[in-house]
């Protein structure tokens, strides 16, 4: 795993220019998609106490917590594009061939490989007042995986109404105890 590069750290060749000047040009939008989704990934994991090492790109999934697998998803009403609509939320459920990058190996068949999901909602619907940096602005679905399989099978998106059938929506801070619970019922759902 690749050591944690620091934001004062320069970016030899470059004079006086650091990885944090690279990082505010690259990742200041946080309201466009792929960045609101590594952000939703950090907002969970910082509630979990688990991103002490990089995230690493393309794995199974999100995170490893208390030997359990997580997936993060994210969706948001606002866009980083000029909308003549809000969108309407809707996060991706596909059973996906999951690389493990702790062995290097591939599944051998399409899966949801997490042992649950949290889908991640910014809720905040005025541009003029959007801040997606505020944990307060963004709620939380967490969801067993055997739920998804048992209401979606092979599905690959699912709206927010039909999340809302499986699981309640969570504040930031209460984002880890209803994970914690919603794992420990999943544990006990297991034969």
């Amino acid at each position: 795993m690749p050591p944690f590069i620091r934001p004062d750290q320069p970016i030899a060749g470059l004079g006086a220019t650091t990885f944090g000047d690279f990082w505010s040009w690259a990742y200041s939008d946080i309201l466009s998609n792929a960045n609101r989704s590594v952000f939703a990934e950090y907002l969970v994991g910082s509630a979990l106490d688990v991103v002490k090492h990089p995230r690493v790109e393309w794995d199974a999934c999100d995170f490893r917590y208390r030997g359990r697998k997580i997936e993060v998803k994210a969706s948001a009403y606002l866009q980083s594009w000029q909308q003549k609509k809000l969108s309407t939320i809707a996060f991706d459920i596909a059973p996906h061939i999951a690389w493990d990058a702790e062995t290097n190996t591939f599944a051998p068949q399409a899966a949801r490989s997490a042992d649950c999901y949290v889908f991640c909602l910014f809720t905040d619907r005025d541009r003029s007042d959007c801040e997606v940096s505020k944990p307060s602005r963004w709620v939380f679905y967490v969801a067993p995986t055997v739920a998804l399989a048992e209401r979606f099978g092979g599905q690959k998106r699912a709206r927010l109404s039909s999340i809302e059938r499986i699981a309640r929506p969570v504040p930031f801070d209460r984002l880890r105890a209803e994970i914690d619970s919603v794992l420990a019922l999943a544990a006990d759902a297991l034969p």
